[in-house]
């Protein structure tokens, strides 16, 4: 028995809401499982005794957290028989001696079985999004993903004491942000290449000082890589939706109190 209806006969696990579902079978395509991938990898001590300078390190290593993490969301889709994993939930955190990534989404799969996307995609469009660029004639490829640390030089003893009576531009924290944004996004830029891809929609950024270096600035972008599958772009005709699931306004019992 083929390991499609080995899930159809357990049935589906998803965390897509019912809306998301039957938008999903809208297009021919169902869920089959909910996946999982996750990495935590090890930053390599700095050289240095004071502070903490691992910035290449740092940059190595959570690439190769989030390549790890998607390679593994890759094998659970395969193992489910699916064609690419959508809307998926991704959590990236950073910590003096490691770094972690962790992505949840939901493995479909086209309900005819077959898969017009050729190799298994890791994508954190939402179900909508999905169906649109599918309508459109479009298709994702995969995870696109860019990251740098840039270490600020520490302001002198005198250009602090001559700044701190007024308000000035910290040159150094600017130049420093610009700089990790334009490393970041060449690195997503050419991961999206390595894919053959046309474009990166849907990007997601991330920025600022580390909480345990604030000497240190941190950029970090992804999106998902897409390429278009047909002869040419076919224009979606818009629709208007109007929901009926009004929002409820609960009455807060402790604002009687005036707090």
């Amino acid at each position: 028995m083929s390991p499609r209806h080995d899930v159809a006969a357990g049935g589906a696990t998803s965390d897509l809401t019912i809306d998301e579902t039957l938008l999903l079978h809208s297009i021919g395509w169902e869920p089959v499982e909910l996946v999982i991938g996750c990495s935590v990898v090890s930053i390599a001590p700095s050289t240095f005794v004071m502070g903490w300078n691992a910035t290449d390190s740092a940059s190595a290593s959570y690439t190769r957290a989030v390549a790890s993490a998607v390679e593994r969301l890759h094998a659970e889709c395969r193992q489910h028989g699916a064609a690419g994993v959508i809307g998926v939930d991704i959590e990236f955190e950073v910590y003096r001696n490691h770094v972690s990534a962790i992505m949840v989404g939901t493995a479909v799969r086209p309900s005819s079985g077959s898969n017009p996307h050729g190799n298994a995609f890791v994508s954190d469009l939402s179900t909508r999004d999905f169906c649109l660029l599918h309508n459109a004639g479009w298709s994702p490829l995969g995870l696109a993903f860019g990251t740098s640390f840039v270490q600020v030089p520490r302001r002198s003893v005198g250009t602090t004491l001559r700044q701190s009576t007024a308000n000035v531009e910290l040159t150094l924290l600017t130049e420093g942000m610009y700089q990790a944004r334009e490393t970041a996004m060449e690195r997503m830029q050419s991961s999206a290449l390595g894919m053959n891809a046309q474009g990166v929609v849907a990007v997601h950024v991330e920025e600022g000082p580390l909480h345990f270096a604030r000497h240190c600035i941190a950029f970090t972008a992804w999106g998902t890589s897409i390429r278009l599958t047909g002869d040419a772009h076919r224009y979606v005709q818009p629709k208007m939706v109007v929901p009926l699931d009004d929002r409820e306004h609960l009455f807060r019992v402790d604002a009687l109190g005036g707090g």
